[in-house]
């Protein structure tokens, strides 16, 4: 069904907007909230309808509606001024003042690929996203700085790695809190907080007793996870991972300091052409197609916003799981590329150097951001596989 008002087309099937002849994303609880508002007959829709509706009766800060609905405005050309599709009605709600019609729709843009996302509340109350893919044993991917539950699994930077691992394995992925479709008014507190979002996705999919993957900064998050919960953990795989983050780290040791990183993210986050996306680039995958590159600034733009990016990467940066190590006793394999910009080959030593018994597998690659057509990817993918079939 195609709901069309002013140079606007709503595809409710295939979950896509076209506004003119182009076609403009829309996260999902954005487009969820767009759909429901021209359906709902000009009416006037309270806000606890479109919280039961669009957040599924979860609790949500006023704020985090009100940006919703300033993202669908600026969707379909309207704005808080104009109020041309949606207007507020105050202390009563919003509605949906344009005018439906019917004409033809020219092309139907391709969408990505349908999944069903779940939510666990974590120990704070913060909701968190995630889902299910593949059959076999239970093995979780850790969220991580840059992820979108609907995107990464039709996408050519993410989508190989969740099908590969979900041919094997029951697969349970999930968005950090504040990113993706996780909760985005969610504390961006110390590394406890993103263990426990672990434990309550976990218990939420039922995952007692399981393998974890986790790349980049979901290593440290894995290890203190194992260490609180020492019984849950089988076999672990990491991936350009870390003991330190960059603020601990013994001066000289990185190419790039915080405040440079945090400055291009605050200039550039989701803007194509910015040199934050060509640093970006060359600092996280070197080697990333035209494709990828623009598919990294999408994911950008729907899984954080600037601000939530620039905290995330300030409270990584301040993990330290150095006192952890000690208590973490199971098999571990790790692999990192031998020129990672982000985190030194020597952060991967100092994991394989005090984790009882890891195997350690240095990477001949330049990518922090291992992507498909690099061959360590097939290294990295072969040797897990071969490491979780062990036991």
């Amino acid at each position: 069904m195609i709901l069309r008002f002013n140079n606007c087309a709503l595809d409710l099937d295939r979950r896509t907007l076209v506004r003119g002849t182009q076609e403009v994303h829309l996260e999902p609880q954005v487009f969820d909230l767009l759909a429901h508002m021209a359906q709902s007959g000009g009416r006037v829709v309270p806000k606890d309808e479109l919280v039961e509706v669009v957040w599924k009766g979860l609790a949500v800060s006023d704020a985090t509606i009100a940006a919703r609905i300033s993202a669908a405005r600026a969707a379909v050309g309207d704005s808080g001024k104009e109020q041309g599709v949606l207007r507020t009605i105050p202390r009563r709600g919003l509605s949906f003042v344009a005018e439906l019609r019917d004409v033809p729709l020219a092309a139907h843009p391709p969408t990505t690929t349908p999944t069903e996302v779940a939510y666990a509340l974590s120990q704070d109350g913060s909701a968190i996203a995630w889902s299910l893919t593949g059959d076999g044993p239970p093995l979780m991917r850790i969220g991580h700085w840059l992820s979108h539950l609907e995107l990464d699994r039709g996408g050519t930077v993410w989508g190989p790695l969740i099908d590969r691992l979900s041919q094997r394995h029951q697969l349970l992925r999930y968005d950090l809190r504040g990113t993706g479709l996780s909760a985005r008014d969610a504390p961006l507190t110390g590394i406890d907080v993103f263990a426990e979002d672990m434990a309550a996705v976990a218990d939420a999919a039922g995952f007692d007793h399981f393998d974890l993957f986790a790349a980049s900064q979901a290593a440290p998050v894995a290890i203190r996870f194992a260490a609180r919960w020492p019984d849950r953990v089988r076999r672990m795989v990491i991936v350009g991972g870390y003991v330190q983050g960059r603020v601990h780290r013994a001066a000289g040791t990185e190419d790039v300091d915080e405040e440079t990183i945090l400055a291009m993210i605050r200039a550039g986050w989701g803007k194509a052409d910015s040199p934050f996306m060509q640093a970006f680039s060359t600092l996280f995958a070197p080697d990333a197609t035209r494709e990828q590159r623009d598919e990294l600034v999408r994911m950008q733009l729907s899984s954080a916003s600037p601000e939530t990016a620039v905290t995330l990467r300030q409270v990584i940066d301040r993990f330290d799981v150095t006192e952890d190590l000690s208590r973490v006793d199971v098999p571990a394999l790790i692999f990192h590329a031998e020129q990672d910009a982000i985190h030194p080959l020597s952060q991967g030593l100092k994991l394989a150097a005090h984790l009882k018994g890891a195997q350690f597998v240095r990477l001949d690659s330049r990518s922090h951001m291992l992507l498909p057509q690099d061959p360590a990817w097939e290294q990295v993918l072969t040797r897990t596989e071969a490491f979780l079939a062990e036991g």
